[in-house]
């Protein structure tokens, strides 16, 4: 590869997934931006369905969102130029540079994966030509050899980027010995070389009871111990990437909000902000459970394949359980694919999500949806109709809706190029719904809304998340050896 001006990095690799990668590199991030540096973030690529809108009209993973917030600098595709959004079990569409690329089913993207190279060396260089140094994040682990083929997200990018590599040990799950030292049994000498240095992850206790495992990992692999981070409690209160974090503390406040965990939900970080509600208890409704008929307010989140997933709401007996929530005076609120279902109909002419064809909503919202190839990404602000308040988001959506419920708007927006509507409101006022995705981390329209249900709310949201990072950021600078951190950085 060749750079205009090659700058310093380092790759933050992993013993497997959700080891804390993500979370360890919104703090370095955090800390060196602390330490004056002008630093961006990197994922080569990604797998989520929790999105966000970038200035560049775009879309990267949200865990990239969150570690530009960490350097505090506008979000850019080429932070994550390739994102997979899983539609099935084993299909996902693939997002390169912020746009949609296409849609591949797992093998068909593992044989054609080699081929996204030299746009993701595209998107590193573009971001070095801004950055003191920038602070890469691998995905899974590079001990999954039988992925090594064509690999674009470890050591495959490593290599093209002539990248250093530290690695992340989670001993929180056990065995974090065995994980370290085996992924450097499983890996290629020169691949074993390029990674310079390991630290472990999620120590609860006394750290030091973990130095005779620190110098035996040393002697085993030939790489320098950074040092242990202990347990960081706060990392809960962060925006989650991963649906295994939806199983997170939810509160105990006296209002309820109940959300079906639909098979595809996306964009479940709209989520956090009421989690962190002390007047909220927010709980998740998973596959088996009939919705809790005490809700006050049953929300239903955006979806990654909309169709599949009314179809996968009504498998479980949910839409006869919002039926009966209504019926007694509760609340709806539909958010983007949360949104489509509560209409009359949704239509797929051209077979976006599946077969072509049309399908029956919920029908709580006198609108309809025609699912379309554009897909809007924008980031928008306005005013919450009901009660005033301002509110500001972003979309990321394809469809068209569509009916007379349009014409009482849940939102008035602007954006880039229109003022405009959004939403439905029901003739009864109890039933809602909106594109718009991040409504709930403005503190102005939480409130507004909260207080509708009599919930008091003085939470600033995203003061609440920058200083969690600053925490963080000082919680990494006392367990981690930053000065040898940077030495090997610094070194590329």
């Amino acid at each position: 590869m060749t750079h205009l001006v090659r700058k310093p990095a380092l790759m933050v690799q992993g013993t497997g997934s959700n080891v804390g990668k993500s979370v360890i590199v919104a703090g370095l991030c955090r800390l060196l931006a602390n330490r004056g540096l002008s630093v961006r973030p990197f994922k080569p690529q990604n797998m989520s369905n929790n999105a966000a809108v970038t200035a560049d009209s775009g879309e990267i993973g949200r865990a990239q969102a969150l570690q530009a917030l960490g350097c505090r600098v506008p979000l850019s595709v080429h932070m994550n130029p390739v994102l997979l959004k899983p539609e099935t079990d084993t299909g996902a569409q693939i997002i390169v540079q912020g746009k949609r690329f296409g849609a591949m089913r797992a093998r068909e993207y593992g044989k054609q994966k080699a081929q996204l190279l030299p746009k993701v060396l595209e998107s590193f260089s573009k971001l070095e030509s801004d950055a003191d140094i920038i602070l890469v994040e691998g995905a899974g682990s590079p001990a999954e050899i039988n992925l090594r083929a064509g690999d674009i997200a470890n050591m495959g990018f490593a290599e093209a980027a002539d990248l250093p590599v530290i690695l992340c040990g989670d001993i929180d799950r056990g065995g974090v010995i065995a994980s370290v030292v085996g992924t450097h049994a499983v890996l290629e000498p020169a691949e074993q070389d390029r990674i310079k240095a390991f630290f472990i992850n999620r120590f609860r206790g006394d750290v030091s009871l973990f130095d005779d495992g620190m110098r035996e990992i040393e002697q085993r692999t030939g790489w320098s111990g950074l040092g242990v981070v202990p347990w960081f409690a706060d990392a809960s209160k962060l925006p989650a990437e991963d649906a295994l974090d939806l199983a997170r503390g939810q509160g105990t406040g006296a209002v309820k909000i109940v959300v079906p965990v639909i098979s595809r939900i996306a964009n479940f970080d709209d989520l956090d902000p009421l989690r962190m509600e002390p007047d909220v208890t927010l709980e998740l409704i998973g596959p088996g459970t009939p919705l809790p008929g005490d809700a006050d307010l049953v929300l239903l989140p955006g979806s990654k394949s909309t169709v599949g997933d009314l179809a996968f709401f009504r498998k479980q007996g949910w839409d006869i359980d919002l039926a009966a929530h209504h019926r007694r005076g509760g609340h709806i609120l539909g958010v983007c694919g949360g949104y489509q279902m509560l209409g009359k109909t949704i239509s797929d002419p051209q077979g976006i999500e599946g077969a072509p064809g049309q399908v029956d909503g919920l029908g709580f919202l006198n609108v309809d949806t025609v699912l379309t190839p554009d897909k809007s990404l924008v980031e928008a602000s306005g005013i919450h109709v009901a009660t005033g308040a301002s509110v500001s988001g972003y979309e990321i959506h394809i469809g068209r809706t569509d009916g007379p419920d349009c014409g009482v708007p849940m939102m008035r927006l602007n954006d880039i190029s229109a003022h405009r509507p959004d939403g439905a409101v029901s003739s009864d006022g109890r039933v809602s719904g909106t594109y718009l995705h991040g409504l709930f981390t403005d503190d102005a329209f939480r409130r507004a809304f909260l207080a509708g249900f009599g919930a008091a709310s003085d939470l600033a949201y995203q003061n609440r998340i920058d200083a969690v990072l600053d925490d963080l950021a000082g919680h990494l600078e006392a367990a981690l050896d930053i000065d040898l951190l940077l030495k090997i950085a610094y070194a590329r």
